[in-house]
């Protein structure tokens, strides 16, 4: 497991588990300070690619139960402290506890699912693990609401995945420092002041005002960082995409097969859905609003555009218009989502024009 400079390991005592199973946790100084930062935008940094896809998803699917709390940087945050991001397949703690969001048996039973499609509900698999751990935080989020106990719900469901929804009842609110050598107390106070580390601001981007437009930009802006992948994504969110004999490739290797992500148009496509359901592709998304041209002076948050190899039948990039002369798009294999000047986000010559939605 992964230690920061001046933490130790504490290893929870019989009956002390929680309803997660947390048999190994990382505490810091006993004299760190605790912070409670709001909910904040969907950015994200500091988690591994593998990880990224699936702390939004599960962020995403969370919000729209109506729990917008679980944001993907709490999510990183709890699942750093729990494993460290691990993805070794023999990570267990000692009380039994297993793969990166530390499940026990009998709780995964409950929780997972086969997330990333490989026929398998593995709490080992990066995608099933973070699932599952957003769906019972989503799930304690709301104990949390419906309960009346006074607190940040964050810090009430965070004390319930570790040490049992039922200890936070017994003590109306996370379990004080005299329960368990403080080992729940601690857990909610060093995952609550991590989160700024895994919150990432939104491009620099602040939107303002509402409308088609303006809501798919701040729905897209949720997805920064998450990786590209050829064919991948859709309505639903990423998915793992598919290479077509050029596209998709990364040294030599498949890589859209295996990486969870958008590709430019899919992106689009997500971000407009359902209000506006715009077609899959680049070139047909500029057929579907063509009528519709704006000037590159006139342009406003939310504008898509488009790039071309000479003429509307060879467009093959699409981005939505950021403001301040900036575009948020999913650019290439290799590369995240992310917000760059429209001057420099694909070769300004093949720039072939913007429509409105």
């Amino acid at each position: 497991m992964k230690k920061a400079a001046g933490v130790i390991a504490l290893i929870l005592a019989t009956g002390m588990v929680g309803a997660a199973g947390l048999g190994l946790v990382v505490l810091a100084d006993a004299d760190a300070s605790a912070t409670v930062v709001p909910g904040g935008g969907q950015g994200l940094k500091g988690v591994p690619e593998e990880f990224r896809p699936w702390f939004i998803k599960a962020s995403r699917e969370c919000t729209d139960k109506g729990h917008p709390e679980l944001t993907p940087a709490l999510l990183a945050a709890q699942a750093n402290q729990e494993s460290g991001f691990s993805t070794d397949r023999d990570l267990v703690s000692p009380a039994g506890a297993q793969g990166p969001a530390q499940f026990m048996p009998g709780t995964w039973a409950t929780w997972g699912r086969d997330a990333d499609g490989n026929g398998v509900a593995d709490p080992y698999d990066v995608g099933d693990a973070v699932m599952a751990q957003g769906r019972y935080m989503c799930s304690l989020i709301k104990d949390a609401k419906n309960s009346n106990i006074p607190g940040d719900v964050r810090e009430l469901a965070l004390a319930g995945y570790n040490a049992g929804w039922g200890r936070v009842l017994q003590f109306n609110g996370v379990p004080p420092k005299s329960f368990a050598g403080g080992q729940t107390y601690d857990y909610v106070r060093i995952i609550m002041a991590s989160i700024p580390n895994f919150e990432a601001a939104d491009g620099g981007i602040e939107v303002s005002g509402t409308g088609t437009g303006p809501d798919a930009l701040r729905k897209a802006l949720g997805e920064l960082g998450t990786p590209y992948a050829w064919g991948g994504g859709g309505p639903a969110g990423p998915s793992t995409g598919f290479c077509d004999g050029t596209n998709g490739y990364s040294n030599g290797h498949c890589s859209a097969s295996v990486t969870v992500g958008y590709d430019c148009s899919s992106l689009v496509q997500y971000a407009f859905w359902p209000d506006l359901k715009l077609p899959r592709t680049a070139a047909a998304q500029y057929g579907a609003t063509s009528d519709r041209p704006v000037a590159r002076a006139d342009l406003k948050p939310g504008d898509l555009l488009f790039w071309s190899n000479g003429s509307s039948s060879s467009i093959y990039h699409v981005a939505i218009y950021a403001g301040d002369g900036k575009v948020l798009h999913a650019p290439r294999t290799g590369k995240t989502v992310e917000v760059v000047p429209l001057a420099t986000a694909m070769p300004a010559s093949d720039y072939h024009g913007a429509t409105r939605p």
